[in-house]
């Protein structure tokens, strides 16, 4: 066992703050998002949030403080050289990057099995958009941003999987799929890093379980805001008893992106009530 150097690393190793740190988080003004950019504000980080829609994008910034220690940043995760000038933007601005959260992701209707639906018939071109988006769209600003990470002291990614990645969640073909590779996309480049790096760029995964956003609101509730069918199968297999809530995804984040979880890599952690534990009985 190489030995370390534990008396003048101490102190960072239970710092949980983020004072000084520059923290770029994907899909910044979506519902986990916002929510995870909250939190690192919170923690005492500057927050850079990128989206397609700058109008969106400058909102959400001003909703977080007015501006002050938030940017708003127009930038597609899938456009290498907008994400270079939202690089550019963010260094301009704050004059360096610790942290990259890569929220941006979601679901595609094509790529979702319909009731009745054979699985051989989905949409070949829904699965690439599926794929596009969650998988490319967590590579891309990896490899956009990350140099500027790597020359940083210490830096972090913190990548967005799911449930469904490592669960079969019935029908949701083309997401886990693009989610698997998230999850194993977080592993490689950790595992490359910590050896190139010497240990100071850290990749990690947080893993959402089931949380009500615009995109899955009409599968899991009712209009009057009591559960669906579907809704009540997954509560019953969350042993906390509920969905979470956006908020809750933010403490695990602003861990991985702190001196505390300087030993932590190639971890993808699930943020679930329970979910990925219980065996339904």
């Amino acid at each position: 066992m190489i030995p370390s150097d534990t008396e003048s690393q101490t102190d960072s190793s239970t710092d949980f703050r983020l004072d000084g740190h520059v923290v770029v988080v994907t899909g910044g003004y979506g519902v986990l998002g916002s929510a995870m950019a909250r939190g690192l504000m919170d923690a005492g980080a500057s927050v850079a949030l990128l989206g397609r829609s700058p109008d969106k994008a400058e909102a959400a910034a001003d909703a977080l403080d007015g501006g002050e220690r938030a940017l708003g940043v127009a930038a597609d995760v899938l456009d290498a050289d907008g994400l270079a000038d939202a690089r550019e933007a963010v260094l301009d601005r704050f004059g360096r990057l610790d942290a990259l959260v890569n929220a941006a992701g979601g679901n595609v209707s094509g790529a979702t099995l319909q009731p009745g639906e054979s699985p051989f018939g989905l949409d070949p071109a829904a699965w690439r958009a599926v794929v596009d988006l969650n998988l490319h769209g967590t590579i891309l600003p990896t490899q956009v941003f990350g140099p500027a990470l790597a020359d940083a002291e210490a830096g972090a990614v913190v990548n967005v999987s799911s449930m469904a990645a490592s669960r079969v969640i019935s029908r949701v073909a083309g997401y886990s799929v693009a989610k698997a590779g998230v999850d194993h996309f977080t592993r490689w480049m950790a595992v490359e890093l910590a050896k190139q790096t010497e240990g100071r760029v850290r990749v990690n995964a947080v893993a959402p379980g089931f949380f009500v956003a615009e995109q899955n609101r009409d599968l899991l509730l009712n209009g009057d805001g009591s559960l669906t069918e579907r809704g009540s199968d997954i509560v019953a297999h969350t042993p906390v008893g509920r969905f979470g809530e956006p908020a809750e995804v933010a403490g695990p984040v602003v861990f991985l992106c702190s001196p505390a979880a300087r030993f932590v890599t190639g971890v993808v952690l699930p943020v679930d009530g329970g979910f990925s534990a219980y065996a339904g009985f």
